[in-house]
């Protein structure tokens, strides 16, 4: 019995708690009506001890959907009326007016929105609204932070919660709390920290804690710095990644058959736009695996390109083994052609391709370094293209037979190698792996007729630097070339990079003709 009586006194309490806390007129009616600092205090004392109802009128703020009519305040949906408080459904007077709000209220309604999300069971909701609070300095939110502070278990967002907490504490009168928050905000790697530091030095006054300011600020560009440097690797590593898929098929074409292919990057080109088609088709009639469209793209870029190469060798090439000249100029022909079949058949327009939802988003790294899941991927397939392609020329019959008859022609003849079904082989296999590069590009840009021409210079330029018929070469060369493109880029801009990048080209070819890697006697191994 007595028990019981303790369970009714505490649920009293608790109901009259959540009774304290709750939306009232009054509450409602000085967010929507007054000056703007009036409205912005009312604002901030609701945030601090919100109910559901509080926020769903924050929202409705938020989205011009609250009217007012002397002292009563509706909130709008479907041309309907209903009170804030009740949720009842309410008759909006003719005369009710609309609640016109500030950019600076909107700022700090947003802010209120996204300090309200800091209780989600979603940690992706919670990490989304500390990151848009990261330059927050309303001391008047710091008792909300507080909370959220106290109740967050997860230890990333604890730790940057802290901070949000440091950057608010960094405009207190007390000088002690800004010396602490001066502290602990030199921890921080975020680009905010550091705009809220040089906004506090502006103002700052004591000698003391303008000296620790200083100080966390040193730290934190320092901290900076380094996510700029590793993000130019990473957009390095990404732009090479990208440059060797390009250039693994210039490697067999070019590198082992001396074939100089001008419709290299048309041939990129089809892929991309065969992974276009995928896409559609995937959306008219299997939406539902929509994610998965990308898997089934990958063999139908490589088989529709490659399938363009061979018909390519077969119906011009072959004809022009051993004439570099001609092979140029027929290819750069084919290359427009193919470049007018597609404005023919998909417009002169360029198409978009979707990532799958899998691809979207990236990993928080540093505060100024996200790497995105789209070029991880790329990297990732680059890596696995490259290792099938050396196990398929270096283990493999055909790859054999490959390097045979680019060894020597008569010989492989003579053992009794078709080699003119080997050179058609060949050429298909470096075609296909053009429409795999197209296929990872279609992830990072649009598609468009144009596709290929951005490229074929930079590919050439790879296996040239790099070393004729080297895989190794081709590897190191697409990396270099892009991890020294993006610093020199972060630096001189992107024109100056290119031209840059082409004059070490050209001096380190003048040095060494042979490439990186030279090739050894008279092999043609991979």
């Amino acid at each position: 019995m007595f028990r019981h009586l303790i369970q009714l006194a505490l649920l009293a309490a608790a109901l009259a708690a959540s009774q304290a806390q709750a939306l009232t007129p009054a509450q409602a009616k000085a967010m929507a009506v007054g000056e703007a600092d009036a409205r912005i205090q009312a604002l901030n004392q609701a945030v601090a001890a919100a109910d559901d109802k509080t926020a769903a009128f924050i929202q409705a703020l938020s989205d011009d959907a609250v009217k007012v009519a002397g002292d009563k305040v509706f909130v709008m949906k479907d041309d309907k009326g209903y009170d804030p408080v009740t949720g009842a459904e309410a008759a909006v007077p003719d005369d009710a007016e609309d609640v016109i709000s500030n950019n600076r209220m909107r700022g700090e309604i947003d802010s209120a929105l996204a300090a309200l999300k800091l209780f989600s069971k979603d940690d992706k909701v919670r990490r989304d609204a500390v990151k848009s609070l990261l330059s927050e300095t309303d001391e008047a939110k710091l008792p909300l932070i507080e909370k959220a502070f106290a109740a967050e278990t997860v230890p990333d967002l604890k730790s940057q919660l802290d901070m949000v907490r440091a950057a608010i504490l960094l405009n207190s009168a007390d000088k002690a709390k800004r010396l602490d928050a001066a502290a602990l905000l030199s921890r921080s790697n975020n680009i905010n920290t550091k705009t809220v530091l040089l906004e506090r030095l502006k103002v700052e006054d004591q000698p003391d804690v303008k000296a620790a300011l200083e100080s966390s600020l040193r730290t934190v560009e320092s901290s900076l710095a380094w996510g700029d440097r590793l993000g130019a690797i990473f957009s390095g590593i990404s732009l090479g990644s990208i440059l060797l898929l390009v250039a693994l098929g210039l490697a067999i074409t070019y590198g082992l058959m001396g074939v100089i292919n001008m419709a290299h990057g048309e041939l990129m080109m089809i892929g991309a736009y065969a992974t276009y088609v995928v896409q559609g088709l995937f959306q008219k009639y299997l939406p539902g695996a929509f994610d998965w469209y990308l898997v089934a793209a990958v063999p139908v870029a490589f088989a529709a390109s490659a399938l363009v190469g061979a018909a390519l060798e077969r119906g011009v090439i072959r004809f022009l083994y051993g004439r570099p000249l001609e092979t140029l100029l027929a290819t750069w022909g084919i290359s427009l052609m193919l470049q007018q079949l597609v404005r023919t058949i998909f417009g002169a327009q360029n198409v978009g391709v979707e990532n799958p939802s899998w691809m979207s988003g990236g990993v928080q790294v540093l505060g100024n370094l996200s790497l995105p899941y789209n070029r991880l991927v790329i990297v990732g397939f680059a890596i696995l293209v490259l290792l099938g392609m050396a196990y398929l020329i270096g283990r493999t019959r055909l790859g054999l037979f490959v390097r045979g008859v680019t060894q020597n022609r008569p010989i492989a003849s003579c053992m009794g190698v078709n080699t003119a079904r080997i050179d058609t082989y060949a050429f298909a296999l470096g075609s296909g792996i053009a429409g795999l590069a197209g296929c990872a590009l279609s992830q990072v840009g649009n598609v468009g007729p144009d596709l290929g021409q951005g490229y074929i210079v930079d590919s050439f330029m790879v296996v040239v630097l790099g070393g004729v018929g080297q895989l190794a070469g081709t590897v190191y060369a697409a990396l270099g070339l892009g991890i020294l493109n993006k610093f020199i880029e972060g630096w001189a801009g992107a024109v100056l990079a290119k031209i840059t990048v082409l004059v070490f080209i050209i001096i380190f070819i003048q040095k060494r003709p042979q490439g990186i890697f030279a090739m050894k006697g008279r092999s043609a191994e991979l």
